[in-house]
């Protein structure tokens, strides 16, 4: 028996109870679509902090505190960075200095500093809880804030320690609803500040919601507030991007040299500090996360191709039960065992193949729809699905048609002829 006639079998058995066909099919196309919704989420997610990883500028540099590990390690990213000092681990050795002498290097172009704390700020009787920005005048040229209205403070308000604010878009409006806020006072703590400027409408990026930050001098901040001289991150931005991993070797070493930190070999990050990262290795830990939750996740759905698999292998037991009198005479005129196993596996792989392609429809429209609604949400997601998620939907398919269809097919093409036909 040819392959040709196998297939019309197929279909004709497929097609003699539609409504098991269905419902075997069901199993398959579950699993499938959840596969493509996986991929294409791991995309929209890769897409969505990329585009708020490249709202900072796509020419930076950053260089963080982190904590010295004490183990040699040859990984930049494995050390807890500035986040750990939430956590009470605080690391004082960064500091504006530091970004006096890095804005010396041949490709660094400017730098801003950033220094976080949480203050009670007030006006008349609206009293808020804020965090308030530490950074100096380079930030608003670097980073991707914009101004309303108003202005940004200078350089020479920073350094002559100058009380002044620019508030984001929702404490403006917590504050001083539609009234006008420049030239008025607000309070930190007992401290009077002048408002300047209003930052535009920014959202929320990764955890940080600048539009509820209030900016302030990084030195007024640090003398006047804090009482530190110390800076959590530093943003560096540089005039040739093609040189970064050049000029965050040079900012390593430089710092090494200044935090007195002697390491012979220049891979061995267990004693700094601090870490700097480059763009390219932002994105790099950015793949490094998706991919790992992609896997994480397909591993979850391959349970339920599981599950699917075993109601095909249970319906082909079911079928070559039904079709046991069938089998018999078939092998009774001439048919081999390998005419009747081709059979019964084509039939097993048809279901999933079927269930695979309805599952890959889906599993699209399905992720048309989540992509809209982020985007309706507000949210930056980038709807896309990878080739590979296609060849993923289309081998598991077959993969799962012939191994839970294979112990069906032996155990057909396996049945004594006298003993089948006496079935009947």
């Amino acid at each position: 028996m040819n392959i040709i006639t196998s297939f019309q079998m197929a279909f004709r058995s497929m097609r003699s109870n539609l409504v098991r066909t269905g419902l075997t099919v069901l199993g398959i196309v579950i699993g499938i679509a959840a596969v493509i919704i996986v991929f294409s989420a791991g995309e929209g997610i890769r897409g969505l902090i990329l585009g708020q990883i490249e709202s900072f500028g796509t020419d930076i540099i950053e260089t963080e505190v982190k904590v010295p590990t004490g183990n040699k390690t040859t990984s930049n990213a494995d050390a807890s960075g500035a986040m750990t000092q939430a956590q009470g681990a605080q690391i004082t050795t960064l500091t504006l200095d530091d970004m006096e002498e890095i804005n010396k290097l041949s490709n660094v172009k400017d730098s801003y500093a950033g220094v976080m704390s949480q203050e009670q700020v007030s006006y008349g009787n609206e009293l808020r809880k804020a965090f308030l920005m530490g950074t100096n005048a380079s930030y608003i040229d670097i980073d991707k804030s914009e101004i309303e209205y108003g202005r940004f403070f200078t350089d020479a308000e920073d350094k002559s320690l100058s009380q002044v604010v620019v508030l984001g878009s929702k404490m403006k409006e917590k504050l001083f609803g539609d009234s006008d806020p420049i030239g008025q006072s607000i309070k930190i703590r007992k401290s009077k500040f002048r408002v300047i400027g209003v930052m535009k409408e920014r959202g929320a990026v990764m955890v940080m919601n600048f539009d509820d930050y209030v900016y302030v001098p990084v030195r007024t901040l640090q003398k006047r507030l804090t009482g530190t001289d110390y800076v959590l991150y530093l943003i560096h931005q540089v005039n040739d991007l093609s040189r970064s991993e050049n000029t965050a070797e040079e900012i390593r070493a430089l710092l090494r040299e200044r935090h007195d930190i002697i390491s012979s070999d220049p891979k061995d990050f267990s004693k700094d500090d601090f870490r700097v990262t480059t763009m390219a290795e932002m994105l790099s830990m950015l793949d490094t996360i998706t991919n790992a939750l992609t896997i994480l996740l397909l591993a979850i759905v391959a349970i339920s191709l599981i599950v699917g698999g075993v109601g095909i292998m249970n319906i082909m037991y079911v079928v070559v039960s039904e079709r046991t009198a069938e089998i018999g005479l078939r092998k009774a005129v001439g048919a081999k065992y390998n005419d009747i196993m081709l059979q019964f596996l084509i039939e097993s792989i048809l279901v999933t193949l079927i269930g695979g392609v309805i599952g890959i429809v889906a599993g699209v429209a399905i992720a048309i729809l989540i992509s809209w609604g982020a985007n309706a949400y507000g949210l930056d997601w980038r709807f896309g699905i990878p080739l590979k998620a296609y060849i993923v939907a289309l081998v598991f398919s077959i993969i799962f048609g012939i191994f839970f269809g294979l112990y069906p097919a032996r155990k057909a093409a396996k049945l004594d002829p006298i003993t089948a036909l006496r079935n009947e």
